[in-house]
């Protein structure tokens, strides 16, 4: 591995950052390469340089962690994962998982659930807050909840406090 220039670490680690933030989302290497600033080929170098894999292989396996993460903790099917996570085919999905993970990854849910319990988010809460939605819509929708009267078993209404 080739020594990697001190100047070039911010820039590589504005598009590192990037991924993290945003791997489930369509990324290519054009988008990695412009947040780093660099053309895309001097980046994929510099960028393999630096981190010891390609920006293409640490996106894969950024988004096969939080698959991981998914399939243990939520209660979403295998496709709903697959696609929550950025990939675009169940098929590819499932055979990368099984070479990386060593299981399929309705047998890793399988066995998680086993030794674990029930997932403890439940999938439609995963689905709503995962949900490209406008900035604050959530925080607005929340606001009306919590000012709604609260209704007595009794049938008599109150103010929130």
């Amino acid at each position: 591995m080739a020594e990697v220039p001190l100047f070039t670490l911010p820039a590589l680690r504005r598009a590192h950052d990037l991924i993290d933030l945003r791997c489930a989302e369509p990324l290519d290497l054009d988008d990695l390469a412009r947040e780093a600033g660099y053309s895309k080929f001097h980046f994929a170098r510099a960028f393999a340089s630096a981190y010891g894999e390609t920006p293409r292989a640490y996106l894969t396996l950024r988004r096969l962690e939080r698959a991981k993460t998914l399939l243990r903790t939520a209660n979403l099917t295998v496709t709903e994962v697959c696609f929550a996570v950025g990939f675009e085919s169940l098929g590819s999905f499932s055979s990368l998982f099984r070479r990386v993970v060593g299981q399929t990854p309705s047998g890793y849910q399988r066995a998680s659930a086993l030794s674990g319990g029930p997932p403890p988010i439940p999938g439609c809460v995963v689905l709503m807050w995962t949900r490209p939605t406008a900035p604050g819509s959530q925080a607005r929708r929340s606001l009306k909840t919590a000012a709604a009267p609260i209704v007595g078993g009794d049938g008599t209404t109150e103010d929130p406090p």
